[in-house]
């Protein structure tokens, strides 16, 4: 009979030689070649901001950039039509730049092209297929289809030159045709993401999860990652489960139903046409941006929908209420946009009536909450039945890598130092706290600003030499740096007014001919501040006479003399600094 033998836990414990199991990752080896020149790595737009995202890449005589978007103004940048980088240091190092590499079609990735090539010369733009023929587009619409190439890339093609070499994998997001980007360096291997999140259902293609796989296995030096969900715990929930609460609501809606989502997202655009079509709905589309869209969709066969399907907003009154959908722009309460201009009764061809449904497949962009709440309160006041995302309700969601995804990605990629992008300061530093979780070593991540310069010499990564990388107000047609005083002298004339001087002098004589005139308009009111003008026109007729008396007596420095002289006054009295506008009139 065998003795059984009783071994208990604190015994195996005690023994000297127990060690725990503990799984280790395979050691990156990371190569590279020989050189005492650093790879140069900087945004000139894209950094503590969402928007504008333009990357540059520069390592001796070359130059690529990744990307080149642009920024839309807010409320306060009264009159700009858009933000853009300053692109002082591309003009300076013209020659070096070899090409424009496009991640996505958005246009705070693209929307920058036509302000670029006007002012620098870029020999080639690749995108991929759907960004390609965006920017065409828009390259015909400004005439500068002679001022560059665009040429379309695919999952698996590469480029190279002396020094780099570029290939891309392809990832997930809101729009067709997504791709990160990867360039290799004598100082590294360097990716950036572009926008991306990791969707198991998608509606477009797949991510391309091995090769990022392989592409960690080789090292990567430094990773650019998309940090705007990087404060949302979890996963990014997937497009085609929105999809199919969208459905749902087509089903229970009775009448005519209007959708409003962002222009940009492709995907549900296409598919919110798709899912009409599918119901046997006539399709009315409000709205420049979108018309543009859904045109390039069906002329590369993303949307393959009868020509009779979209009817014009003039024949709607032909059809059932319940065989019409509108797809319109004003999903963030934009007051020119066509759902607004529906819901204040200013639309020429379209109306509310008691029974439609309005579908906000969208998500207010901060600062915009209280216009989509204005909007949604006039449409439900004219009989609209308005229906928002929620989270009982998910009928939009985003087209970012939220922390989870963002965790899979340092696994796959394995990264030695990190520069997140795309983001404001908060959501760089919290992606760089979720990076350190993972696997990225303390202090191999950089909160960097837009100018800053990253640079990588065989294994190590310091700060450069910043740049200028100032953002540039586009007032019309104008890209000078002049529009940023413009901003300035707006944003004083909302808050605090104007005052004008009207000055009239002798110059032969360097005489005062008359009483200086103050004038205010918006600072204070005049006939109520007897004293404060008339204390202001001493003060004003002295500094005059000073400068009159001096020996270089100049109309520069008259006006210098006024505005100095009575701006403290003026705040001292009024608690105001209102624009002060010298008007010097000279007896000839």
């Amino acid at each position: 009979m065998e003795k059984e033998i009783i071994i208990s836990t604190n015994q195996i414990l005690e023994k000297e030689d127990f060690e725990p199991f503990v799984f280790k990752q395979k050691e990156v080896q990371r190569k590279y070649i020989k050189t005492e020149s650093p790879t140069k790595v900087f945004a000139l737009g894209g950094l503590e901001e969402i928007g504008k995202n333009t990357y540059c890449i520069e390592h001796e005589n070359e130059i690529i950039m990744i990307d080149a978007g642009v920024k839309f103004p807010d409320d306060s940048m009264l009159g700009i039509n858009a933000v853009i980088p300053d692109y002082s240091y591309l003009k300076e190092n013209e020659k070096k730049i070899k090409a424009l590499f496009i991640t996505h079609g958005h246009e705070d990735h693209i929307g920058g092209i036509h302000y670029l090539v006007k002012q620098v010369n870029i020999p080639v733009i690749y995108a991929p297929e759907l960004a390609a023929a965006l920017i065409r587009d828009r390259l015909k619409e400004h005439k500068l289809t002679d001022k560059t190439i665009v040429k379309e890339y695919v999952a698996d093609d590469v480029w190279a030159t002396k020094n780099l070499r570029v290939s891309y994998a392809a990832l997930n997001h809101s729009i067709p045709d997504a791709f990160g980007i990867l360039v290799e360096t004598p100082n590294g291997n360097i990716f950036s993401t572009g926008d991306y999140k990791f969707d198991w259902s998608p509606l477009g293609h797949f991510a391309e999860l091995s090769k990022l796989a392989s592409m960690g296995d080789k090292g990567i030096e430094l990773l650019m990652a998309d940090s705007t969900n990087a404060e949302v715990e979890g996963y990014t929930p997937g497009e085609k489960g929105i999809m199919e609460n969208i459905d749902k609501l087509f089903l229970k809606a009775k009448g005519r139903i209007f959708i409003t989502t962002f222009a940009s997202n492709v995907h549900r655009i296409q598919q919110i046409v798709e899912l009409a079509n599918k119901y046997d709905k006539k399709v009315v589309i409000l709205g420049r941006s979108i018309e543009r869209i859904i045109k390039i969709i069906r002329q590369m066969g993303h949307l393959k929908i009868n020509d009779k399907m979209f009817i014009k907003a003039n024949d709607i009154e032909k059809y059932p209420a319940n065989k019409i959908m509108i797809i319109s722009t004003g999903s963030q309460g934009e007051p020119m946009a066509a759902l607004s201009r529906i819901a204040t009764n200013r639309h020429q061809s379209i109306s509310i009536i008691p029974g439609d449904t309005v579908i906000f497949s969208s998500s207010p962009i901060p600062g915009n909450r209280a216009d989509v709440e204005i909007l949604i309160n006039r449409l439900t006041r004219i009989g609209a039945n308005v229906i928002e995302s929620s989270l009982s309700n998910r009928i939009h969601t985003s087209g970012h890598a939220s922390q989870e995804e963002q965790k899979l990605l340092f696994t796959l990629l394995r990264p030695n130092y990190f520069m997140p992008m795309h983001g404001e300061f908060r959501m760089l530093k919290k992606h760089i706290e979720t990076a350190e979780s993972v696997n990225l070593e303390s202090g191999h991540g950089f909160v960097m600003a837009n100018g800053d310069q990253l640079e990588l010499l065989q294994g190590k990564a310091s700060i450069g030499k910043r740049i200028d990388a100032d953002a540039i107000y586009v007032d019309g047609k104008d890209m000078t740096a002049h529009a940023s005083n413009i901003i300035r002298e707006r944003d004083i004339l909302s808050k605090d007014g104007l005052i004008s001087v009207v000055v009239s002098i002798d110059s032969q004589t360097n005489k005062l001919l008359c009483t200086p005139r103050i004038i205010s308009r918006g600072s204070f009111y005049v006939k109520d501040s007897g004293n404060i003008i008339s204390e202001a026109i001493t003060i004003v007729t002295e500094s005059i006479n000073e400068v009159l008396n001096s020996s270089k007596p100049t109309f520069g420095a008259i006006k210098k003399a006024i505005k100095q002289s009575l701006s403290p006054y003026i705040f001292k009295t009024k608690r105001r600094n209102p624009l002060i506008i010298p008007v010097i009139l000279n007896k000839k």
